[in-house]
């Protein structure tokens, strides 16, 4: 999936609190964007290995909103938006297929790395590769919460993330064919 469907599923996750409490609403925003990134930063390293904990992030990222319910400061919201949204972004990376630059040519058979296990996850293909259609579409229908319930900067940062995204839909394909051959 593309980097900015992962943000907009975190900002989906943190929306319901959002329009709740409204004075959370920017930290729960900043940390939801930043956990929906941050993952993703291993694409110099081993990509979804090294950064993604699809197994082991979830009973931090439940230790992490129970630490929010008892200490809702701005501070500790905005960790616990960050840590679920990272470990939402590993655990959906299966959904998709593996992080080969040309999934369509390279058929690979992992996913994401589950450390607990010591193994591979296998992927999905529910969404065939980043910037797919079905990942455009689904990048569009879960910025919809984000753009009903924040405004100001962050409405602004979901609205142009949404237009990358649908801009990336339209190139992805004929990206590869311009890549150095050492990023393929």
């Amino acid at each position: 999936m593309m980097a900015t469907t992962h943000v907009f599923a975190g900002l989906a996750l943190v929306a319901p609190v959002a329009a709740t409490v409204p004075t959370l609403s920017s930290p729960l925003a900043v940390g939801a964007i930043v956990g929906g990134l941050v993952p993703d930063l291993d694409l110099v390293l081993e990509h979804r290995r090294s950064l993604h904990f699809p197994i082991a992030g979830l009973p931090i990222a439940a230790l992490a909103v129970g630490a929010a319910v008892v200490v809702p400061s701005s501070p500790v919201v905005a960790v616990a938006a960050a840590v679920v949204a990272a470990w939402f972004h590993a655990a959906s990376d299966v959904l998709g297929d593996g992080p080969e630059m040309n999934p369509w040519t390279d058929v690979g058979d992992r996913a994401v790395y589950d450390h607990v296990r010591g193994r591979w996850l296998r992927p999905r293909r529910l969404i065939r590769y980043d910037g797919a259609p079905e990942d455009g579409a689904l990048a569009l229908a879960l910025a919809v919460p984000a753009l009903l319930v924040f405004d100001g900067w962050i409405g602004s940062v979901v609205a142009g993330g949404l237009a990358i995204s649908l801009g990336y839909v339209l190139v992805r394909r004929r990206l590869v064919a311009w890549l150095p051959d050492w990023l393929e």
